[in-house]
């Protein structure tokens, strides 16, 4: 039988092993993550914002598209990501796209808004109607773009996700 608190300690010690060492290589914030499904690593990930000069290079969405690619799917049913900290809304938006089956993390949001990654505002700015964000937002109707929804709706052969 299988000690999940035990597997749980392990895959999370991982990753925050991966986000000290890459924090002081050099290659972003302290962040790491890890994907196991069924008692294997699928990948590995850490951030890679500042390095790699990608906003979205964030450890659980690096270690995200490297599970994918590693099993052949963009699904990653199953599996379990395991993080040194609360996944962002990105993160975490990922994670749902990615249909992961469960996140375990050490550090909370509130402790990385401590050291300057406060994911406040965009839990804030998600939950507003669009006309009230931060960021301006022009709705532009196009034809062309709904007859490309339509054109998908009707495709025979299209994999959904």
């Amino acid at each position: 039988m299988t000690d999940h608190k035990t597997d749980d300690q392990r895959y999370l010690a991982r990753a925050v092993a991966l986000s000290r060492e890459h924090m002081n290589d050099g290659a972003g914030g302290p962040f790491g993550a890890v994907i196991v499904r069924d008692g294997k690593v699928l990948a590995e990930g850490w951030n890679r914002v500042t390095s790699a000069n990608d906003p979205t290079a964030h450890a659980e969405v690096t270690a995200i598209r490297r599970a994918c690619e590693a099993v052949g799917d963009f699904a990653l049913h199953g599996a379990t990501l395991y993080t040194s900290c609360e996944p962002c809304p990105m993160c975490l938006a990922s994670a749902y796209w990615a249909r992961v089956g469960r996140i375990v993390y050490a550090n909370t949001r509130e402790d990385a808004a401590v050291i300057g990654f406060d994911d406040s505002l965009i839990y804030d700015e998600i939950p507003k109607p669009v006309s009230e964000r931060i960021i301006p937002m022009d709705h532009v109707p196009s034809l062309e773009a709904k007859a490309v929804f339509d054109a998908w709706a009707e495709k025979p052969d299209k994999v959904s996700y």
